[in-house]
């Protein structure tokens, strides 16, 4: 099953902040975590995520910093500033209300034939 474009950037948001508010990470493990997540239903690629990364972290949610892998390679890691803890909680009062209302738009509309 493919999601529809519209949910997919509406849930980056809270996506991104709720796997940062388990702890720092980087792009390329962000990807993979929403991916395994999901159970490959959301294919998330760089050109997606990294927009919004760069968008949190210009709205203050999210900060970064460069560190070296063992190969000596570059890495930018990214964490969860306080405001993106708000931010977080906020979303998921959001994403609950609208589950519940459809659990409940659902339930009414499941009547047997």
């Amino acid at each position: 099953m493919k999601l529809s474009k519209d949910l997919v950037a509406a849930s980056a948001r809270p996506l991104v902040l709720a796997i940062l508010a388990r702890g720092d990470s980087y792009g390329y493990a962000i990807i993979q975590e929403i991916r395994d997540l999901s159970g490959g239903q959301l294919e998330w690629t760089e050109g997606m995520l990294y927009p919004v990364l760069h968008r949190l972290e210009r709205e203050g949610m999210v900060g970064s910093r460069w560190d070296a892998t063992e190969s000596g390679r570059k890495r930018k890691y990214y964490r969860l500033k306080q405001s993106g803890s708000r931010a977080l909680e906020h979303d998921r009062r959001q994403w609950n209300t609208v589950h519940s209302v459809m659990v409940k738009l659902l339930e009414a509309s499941t009547c047997p034939t």
